[in-house]
């Protein structure tokens, strides 16, 4: 394992423990964190074999007092106390299973269990002391499905597709009587398109004569001729008579 990297050391232990859950059980991810984080330190503290194993030892056992045995925080560390005991003593019988740590080896594994699990030992109980409840989260949908076109489903608008897509593909085909009358509505409308365009092509003076034109015209000119004629004397006899008015007020004078 000292030549895995962070992910092989992860995998290997998720194996190693059976934590097959993890990625969805908190109490698993948080228990192969635990294990990897303390082989990764203990890896780079540069600790031997020997030492790496006896340092995961003691991580199982404060993990175990933690979770089947339910010990305080002040009795874990009285029990990791007792473990480290006879540390750097020469000749001492209370470490024999740790007695190849030194003293600042051993200061370190404190200091990393103080920051790693005693700081956040109540959340660690609990974790281990009170379940989780399932929550199950879902949705429920309706999906409604198109059926054939021989169902009363209502057809779709013409306006949401290109026309040529719907007559294509959507439109049913037109029946006999529908194809029938098809044929003979073109020859009715070219018809009477036959017939607006000869009347409109027809000269509308054709029934008319040089003679008729003439007396139009003429009548028309006299009248227009004889309202200016009318309108101009009028206005001519009124400043007729207000030049008229002046002069003899001038004579007054």
């Amino acid at each position: 394992m000292l030549v895995l990297s962070a992910s092989g050391v992860e995998k290997k232990m998720e194996d190693i423990l059976n934590l097959k859950h993890h990625e969805t059980c908190l109490k698993q991810g948080v228990i192969l964190d635990y294990y990897v984080s303390g082989f990764w330190w203990a890896k780079e503290m540069n600790f031997t074999v020997q030492q790496i194993s006896s340092f995961m030892t003691v991580l199982h056992i404060m993990l175990e007092n933690l979770s089947n045995k339910s010990m305080l925080l002040e009795d874990s560390i009285k029990e990791l106390a007792k473990l480290l005991a006879g540390i750097g003593i020469p000749g001492s019988e209370k470490s024999a299973c740790l007695d190849f740590f030194s003293v600042d080896q051993a200061c370190a594994v404190i200091s990393y269990l103080k920051t790693s699990l005693f700081q956040p030992y109540k959340l660690y109980e609990f974790l281990f002391k009170h379940p989780r409840d399932e929550v199950v989260l879902g949705a429920e949908e309706k999906v409604e499905l198109v059926i054939t076109a021989e169902g009363p489903y209502p057809c779709p608008l013409e306006e949401g597709i290109p026309y040529d897509y719907f007559s294509r593909f959507i439109m049913p085909p037109p029946t006999e009587e529908a194809a029938d009358k098809m044929i003979q509505q073109p020859t009715q409308e070219s018809e009477d398109s036959e017939i607006a365009y000869e009347t409109t092509e027809m000269d509308p003076m054709a029934c008319y004569t040089m003679e008729d034109v003439k007396l139009v015209l003429g009548q028309v000119t006299s009248e227009v001729i004889g309202s200016l004629q009318s309108e101009i004397n009028e206005k001519l006899r009124l400043q007729e008579e207000t030049y008229t008015a002046r002069i003899e007020k001038i004579k007054k004078v």
